[in-house]
């Protein structure tokens, strides 16, 4: 029996919360949506967001009989939201990272398959159509046996989000589950989509700049994958808040050539070894909204269709679990060898 989705709860009404207010207005305009925060919305959020109720407790969102709830609040909070929810049955979108920290995590996993709700973690990129590109042209021909895989991700934190103090941003406080490698946890997500499970870390865990943030600004990552036919592929991962020339790529080094993703122009480029010169293979810049639209078009199917979500739980765990290898790694200076 298809499981409709009528009434959507939002927690948490930062700039994410209120993407994806304005995406299910314009897309889903009859579903309603009720906003869980810690303090009521004014008038102005109601009316231009165009929301059906503004709660501030978790029984009375419950008290509306939302089937879907989006989690949107700060990472440090996701858990203890969602547990309630799950334990009624209420499907779940959690924004990435699904948790700042492991703990709980598969408590809620098992919450939601007790109680048949789905459990989807919201890693965005996933539905960038370049990323996808990049990843059909990874497992093609074209390029080869695969040598090598370097990843980089850098932006200057107070560029951000023009206009608001950087201190006080979630990314800016470890209360808050911010820091660098949490929220720019995207790369560590797509690097094991598309070349499979990390099997040991070895990492540099820093911050060098004098940003007012009590989180590392940045982190140099050798992630190693499982090994396939014998052989041990690596990837190293650059990720920082101190980068000014925004940079979002990913290399992918072989036999016959080198793939390129960047992220930033969606571009796709292959450069043959027999011909010298790069190829652009791809190229696409949807607007900004169009990947948290796909999102919420998959999360929506897999709760009425029943069918498992494209991301799950279980994937934001193994993130989760991947960024604290890290750090252990950094701290004691050695190979870490990740959670089978």
């Amino acid at each position: 029996m298809k499981r409709l989705v009528k009434t959507v709860l939002i927690v948490g009404l930062g700039s994410i919360g209120k993407r994806h207010a304005g995406i299910i207005r314009l897309h889903f305009p009859n579903v309603k949506i009720i906003v869980l925060r810690h303090k009521q919305c004014d008038d102005g959020d109601i009316r231009g967001l165009g929301l059906y109720k503004c709660v501030t407790s978790v029984d009375e969102a419950i008290e509306l009989n939302p089937q879907a709830a989006i989690i949107s609040n700060p990472a440090s909070k996701h858990i203890e939201v969602a547990k309630k929810l799950a334990s009624k049955g209420i499907n779940l979108l959690i924004e990435k990272p699904i948790s700042d920290s492991s703990k709980d995590v598969q408590e809620l996993i098992d919450i939601c398959y007790q109680n048949k709700a789905t459990l989807m973690t919201g890693y965005n990129l996933r539905f960038l159509p370049s990323l996808i590109e990049f990843k059909k042209q990874m497992h093609s021909v074209r390029i080869g046996k695969i040598y090598s895989v370097r990843s980089e991700i850098g932006q200057y934190l107070p560029s951000w989000r023009p206009g608001t103090d950087y201190r006080k941003d979630v990314s800016a406080q470890k209360s808050l589950g911010g820091g660098a490698l949490l929220e720019l946890s995207h790369e560590i997500d797509y690097l094991s989509w598309i070349f499979g499970r990390v099997d040991w870390v070895k990492s540099h865990v820093s911050k060098q700049s004098d940003l007012e943030i009590d989180v590392e600004d940045s982190a140099y990552v050798v992630l190693g994958f499982e090994e396939v036919d014998g052989e041990v592929l690596t990837a190293s991962l650059n990720i920082d808040f101190i980068r000014h020339d925004t940079t979002r790529k990913c290399f992918v080094i072989g036999e016959k050539g080198t793939l390129l993703w960047d992220g930033i122009k969606g571009q796709v480029k292959f450069f043959e070894k027999s011909s010298k010169h790069w190829e652009i293979l791809f190229l696409s810049s949807p607007d900004r909204n169009f990947t948290y639209i796909e999102e919420i078009k998959s999360f929506f199917l897999s709760v009425e269709a029943n069918i498992r979500p494209s991301i799950t739980g279980e994937d934001g765990l193994q993130v989760v679990n991947i960024v604290e290898n890290i750090k252990q790694s950094s701290s004691e200076n050695s190979v870490v060898f990740c959670q089978k």
